[in-house]
Parts: C-alpha cells; structure tokens; sequence
C-alpha cells in the first residue's frame, strides 16, 4: 500500500497498473478540499490523451491499480 500525504498531491506523477485507451501515465493537476481545506479527490489528467479524470486521493494508495511516479 503507498503511503501518500494528501498536501503533497498536486504535480505527482502515477502510472496505472492496467492502462486502457493508452492512457498509462498521469499527473495530478488539481486538488478538490472540503469546507475545513481537506483534501477530499484529485484530478488527475492522462499525459497522453489529456483527459481528466475525478477520484478519491485515497484511491491512490492502492498498489494494484495505481503505481507512483512514472514507470
């Protein structure tokens, strides 16, 4: 499992375990907060197609779907 400090999210890098539609690295170009600056989801936008994408930051702790830095 990462271990990942929400704070330090914004422009990481990740690599997906399983790519689809070629997209296979991602960087982290926002982060969404809560009413107390929580950090609650990240967007993260795929390096080759552009698209973004809305998840759970803590869905990044899982090392199965995703890895960290670029690979």
């Amino acid at each position: 499992m990462n271990t990942i400090n929400p704070e330090k999210l914004y422009h990481s890098k990740w690599t997906a375990v399983r790519p689809r539609n070629k997209e296979k690295h991602f960087l982290v170009t926002a982060l969404e907060r809560d009413a107390e600056e929580t950090v609650v989801a990240v967007v993260l936008e795929a390096v080759y197609t552009r698209r973004e994408t809305t998840l759970h930051w803590q869905a990044l702790k899982d090392d199965d779907t995703w890895l960290m830095g670029w690979r």
